[in-house]
Order: C-alpha cells, then sequence, then structure tokens
C-alpha cells in the first residue's frame, strides 16, 4: 500500500512542474488534484481504524464548503481567497500537531506520564513546536494579509527599533514556552504549553505582516505560501507520515522558490519586503494632482490611433481585476487582429495582487497562451510598438523607477514608454501602492483615458467596430 504515497508523490511533483507554464497550467492542476485524491484514498487505506462518519462528513462539508468558494468568489477577490487558504492550510497542520500529543497514550498515562521527548525522541520534540509555530503564524498572517488585500488599513502600533525588538521578544518567548512544552510531563501541563504557543505564534503572525505594504503583498502571498507548506511538513514529522512530510516540503519549496523570483522581480530583498518598505500603509503620496501636460483622450480618440497601428500590446493590472474587464479587453484584441493587427499581452510578475493573477485573469476570458508574454521577453519590442493599452497598472510602468533613489529605485518595470503612443486607462491621477506620481502619466506620447476599464474598453470596441 505504500507504494500508493509514492505513485501521490509523483502526480504531484508532476502537477508542480507542468504549472510553471501558462500553456500547461491546467493540466497540471488536475494531475494535483488526482494525487491529492491518491493520497487520501491511501491514508484512509493504510490506517488501522477509520472513524468513517467522521471522515465522510469532513468530506462533505470540506468539499461543499470549497465548492461554495470557488463558484461565488469573483476573480477580483481571488487574492484575498488564496491567502485565506494559506491561512487554512497552516492551522491544520497545527491542529494535527496538537492532536496527535493529546492522543499519545504515554502522555496521558496515569501511572507514570511523560513528556513529548521522552515519550518519542527528538523528531517529534522539535516538529511539534515548530509545527504550531509556524501554523499559527500562517493562520493570522494570512488573515492580514486577507485585510490587506480588501483594502483595510492595517498598521503597526509601533515602528523601528521598538517594531522588531517586540517581534525579536516575541520570537524568544516561543522559543522558551517550545522547551518547556517539550520537556514538561502530563498531558495537561503539555496542553497549556501549547495554548500558550498558539497564542504567541498567533500575535507574531498579526504583527509580521501589518507593517508590510501593499505593494509587497504579492510577495507575502507566495511567502505564507510556502509556511504552510514547511508547517505541513514538520506536522507529517509529528505522526510519522512520510507523505506529508514529503508534499509539505514541496510547498514549502516552490512557495519559496516563487518568492525569490518576486522578490527578483522587484529587484528587492526578501528581509527589506519583510521589514516593511515600498507601499507601506504610512507612506504619503505626492500630490497627484502635480503634472504639467496631462493628454486627455476619449475611446474615440484612441480608436482613430488604433486604426493606423500594426501592433499593439495591452497592459494588465490590478483595474483590470476590479472592473472586471478581462472579456472585454479580448473582444477589443479579437477585433483588431481581424484588422492584421499584431497583439499581445505584457505580463509583469508582481502585477496584481498575487503571484500569476492577470494569468488567471486572462486565461478566464481564453485570451490565448502564445499572447501572453513575459516582461523579460517583451521589453525589448516596445520601441517597436505602435500602441500601448496600460488597463489599470501603475507602479509596475512608472518610469522613477530607473531614478536612483525612490520608493520603486531599481524595480524592473515595463518599458511602456518607448512606444510609439501610450493609452493609460485610469480612473483618476492617484498614485499606486508605491505612493509616488508616475511620470509616464506627462510624457508627450501619452494619453489619459479617465474612466472605469470596463466602460473605456467598451466604448474602444463599438468606436473600432465603427472604423
Amino acid at each position: 500500500m505504500e507504494y500508493l504515497y509514492l505513485l501521490a508523490t509523483l502526480f504531484f511533483v508532476f502537477g508542480i512542474k507542468r504549472l510553471t507554464a501558462v500553456r500547461t497550467c491546467a493540466q497540471g492542476n488536475r494531475l494535483s488534484e488526482v494525487g491529492m485524491l491518491i493520497a487520501v484514498v491511501s491514508v484512509l487505506l493504510i490506517s488501522p481504524s477509520v472513524n468513517w462518519p467522521v471522515v465522510i462528513a469532513g468530506i462533505i462539508v470540506g468539499g461543499g464548503v470549497g465548492l461554495f468558494l470557488a463558484k461565488r468568489t469573483p476573480t477580483t477577490q481571488m487574492p484575498e481567497l488564496v491567502a485565506a487558504l494559506n491561512g487554512f492550510g497552516g492551522v491544520a497542520s497545527a491542529l494535527v500537531a496538537m492532536g496527535d500529543v493529546l492522543t499519545n497514550e504515554a502522555l496521558n498515562s496515569v501511572v507514570a506520564p511523560q513528556s513529548i521527548y521522552s515519550a518519542g525522541s527528538l523528531v517529534p520534540a522539535i516538529a511539534t513546536p515548530v509545527a504550531i509555530l509556524i501554523g499559527m503564524v500562517t493562520l493570522t498572517g494570512s488573515f492580514v494579509a486577507y485585510g490587506k488585500l480588501s483594502g483595510k488599513n492595517l498598521s503597526h502600533p509601533l515602528s523601528g527599533s521598538a517594531r522588531h525588538g517586540l517581534h525579536a521578544a516575541l520570537g524568544l518567548a516561543a522559543i522558551a514556552v517550545s522547551t518547556w512544552m517539550v520537556t514538561a510531563e502530563g498531558s495537561g501541563t503539555i496542553l497549556a504549553g501549547m495554548l500558550v504557543l498558539a497564542a504567541i505564534a498567533a500575535v507574531l503572525g498579526v504583527l509580521l505582516v501589518m507593517p508590510i505594504g501593499g505593494a509587497d503583498m504579492p510577495v507575502v502571498v507566495s511567502l505564507l505560501n510556502s509556511y504552510s507548506g514547511v508547517a505541513g511538513a514538520f506536522a507529517g514529522f509529528v505522526i510519522a507520515s512520510p507523505l506529508l512530510v514529503v508534499v509539505g516540503a514541496m510547498v514549502g519549496a516552490s512557495g519559496l522558490i516563487l518568492t525569490q523570483i518576486m522578490c527578483k522581480a522587484m529587484n528587492r530583498s526578501l528581509a527589506n519586503v519583510l521589514l516593511g518598505g515600498m507601499g507601506g500603509d504610512d507612506a504619503v503620496a505626492e500630490d497627484a494632482r502635480d503634472y504639467q501636460s496631462i493628454k486627455q483622450a476619449g475611446p474615440e480618440e484612441v480608436a482613430m490611433v488604433l486604426d493606423g497601428a500594426s501592433s499593439v500590446i495591452f497592459v494588465p493590472g490590478y483595474g483590470l481585476a476590479v472592473a472586471q474587464a478581462q472579456h472585454v479587453v479580448r473582444e477589443l484584441a479579437d477585433l483588431l487582429i481581424d484588422r492584421d493587427v499584431q497583439v499581445r499581452f505584457a505580463i509583469h510578475p508582481v502585477a496584481g495582487r498575487m503571484p500569476g493573477h492577470m494569468n488567471v485573469l486572462l486565461a478566464e476570458s481564453d485570451v490565448p497562451y502564445d499572447q501572453l508574454w513575459e516582461m523579460e521577453r517583451i521589453n525589448g519590442d516596445f520601441k517597436n510598438t505602435d500602441v500601448v493599452i496600460i488597463v489599470g497598472a501603475n507602479d509596475v510602468v512608472n518610469p522613477a523607477a530607473r531614478e536612483p533613489t525612490g520608493p520603486i529605485a531599481g524595480m524592473p518595470i515595463l518599458d511602456v514608454d518607448h512606444a510609439a503612443t501610450v493609452v493609460v486607462i485610469k480612473r483618476s491621477l492617484s498614485p499606486g501602492y508605491a505612493g509616488i506620481k508616475n511620470p509616464l502619466f506627462d510624457n508627450d506620447n501619452t494619453l489619459m483615458v479617465f474612466s472605469d476599464a470596463k466602460e473605456a474598453l467598451e466604448g474602444m470596441v463599438r468606436e473600432v467596430k465603427d472604423l
């Protein structure tokens, strides 16, 4: 029966591998789903005693909630859902570790209760507190991220060295409580230790994510995903489940790799992100109205520009998701393709609120995979492009990133300002998450369309059809 574990692991490995490309990501999801089904079935078959009513109830309730969320959550709230799911994964690992310890016969013995260490070995003594600590940090940190993604103003009560000192004190307290917990004897004392550790970790998770700015949320979501995997791996050590260890390690490693990719895309270190930086809640934006030569246009003027274009690049941002305009942008792209215009979509790694957010949106509207171009691949082509249409993006196209100093200095951006004409669809001149002006709006080759993204694109579709 252990061969089923190996089979499930292989499905997970190949599933993650297929997730690395837009064209094969749907297949990757299917493979991972099959792997999870095999894993669940194999655990149920191998376990000596299974409480089938509880298992069936869990499948029905959990599956029903998951189906409801998948069907009812709009794509604009997908980052929040991903953050919440990371939190649920973390707390599940913490509860598994706590439950296994509390059901250990040696710890509950009336004659001679033992400690976690003496009842087992060094492995569960280390893995138990780590699973609880990381799991609870993931839970509360994920829901703070959820709030920030929802637009809530969640700021840290302290700043600077006082904030870092508080975090360090909580970390030391967690280590001290963990040591006491694994050496204490008797289930009652151990339970008290686990609850105190869980409480400290929960507070630490909240405080660690609070000072991180909204522009860094894609990195935070990816890192919390890694945390949930690491917590799962340590829970696997606690219950001696090789499959859970392997799967948790894969999730943790892949999440950490993705986090590093996101940091590289922003030209920032992970430490800089975690200690608070770009887009912090306390950032003071410059006066968004302080522009000199804004050129405003409407759908009709944009259609006239598109009439003479041979190449067009769309740059999607979070505004596309907010307006639910992915289907309209696909319609406009199809109209241009019918007129023999080369159409592509430029995807910045941190556009949106979570890794791959723009890919998910455009895939939902069936934009062909070969039209999605990553930043490194398309940046050199902007200088040969007739028209760039920016839909709700800001910081990822801000030329201020090329300056030696500033909140986004050194951050790789899409070189949209090199195109012949740049059309920016935006509700207002308000700054992005970095809290700074965008000099692109003042450029001679930029046309500003002040409107909801969906309404503006619908107007362009009508005007292009009338050409």
